[in-house]
């Protein structure tokens, strides 16, 4: 009698585990699966040079250089060619590769992807990750002007 009770047990704790395994541990299994994938994908991204200014419209200058990164998200509309912009820079210091001011735009790239969720895309559908506007600096620079500092004058003292 003892063996059977024991036998029953098991054969009921089996098929406990057996739906606790399909209702818990198999989706966190899939969750923890596409979580890596995810992380893999935006470490590529971060490699690539593509994910600082995902979902942005970056501003260039003609060498390359980023001169600031704005999300989309937050835009009411995109510039548009032959516009000019005030742009922040990056600051007045001494290392600051580009002022606050004015700048000309001279063209704007848009880069389109597929959406992402799978769920309600429709045909022929894309979606704008990426903006790129190039520009021209209004700002004057006075490369050629080399400031001097006026030493205070000293006093006669009697």
């Amino acid at each position: 009698m003892d063996s059977f009770i024991s036998g029953t047990m098991l054969d009921h704790l089996g098929s406990m585990s057996s739906i606790f395994d399909f209702l818990v541990v198999t989706p966190t299994v899939f969750a923890a699966f596409y979580q890596s994938m995810k992380a893999r994908q935006e470490a590529q991204q971060v490699r690539d040079g593509t994910w600082h200014s995902r979902d942005c419209l970056e501003f260039i200058a003609g060498d390359g250089t980023c001169i600031n990164v704005v999300p989309l998200e937050t835009l009411h509309s995109l510039p548009k060619e032959g516009q000019i912009i005030m742009l922040p820079g990056q600051g007045m210091g001494e290392d600051s590769d580009f002022l606050p001011g004015a700048y000309l735009i001279e063209s704007v790239e848009h880069i389109y992807a597929p959406p992402e969720k799978r769920i309600q895309r429709r045909r022929h559908e894309a979606r704008l990750v990426k903006a790129v506007a190039h520009v021209t600096s209004l700002n004057a620079t006075f490369e050629h002007i080399e400031v001097k500092r006026k030493e205070p004058e000293e006093s006669a003292v009697d």
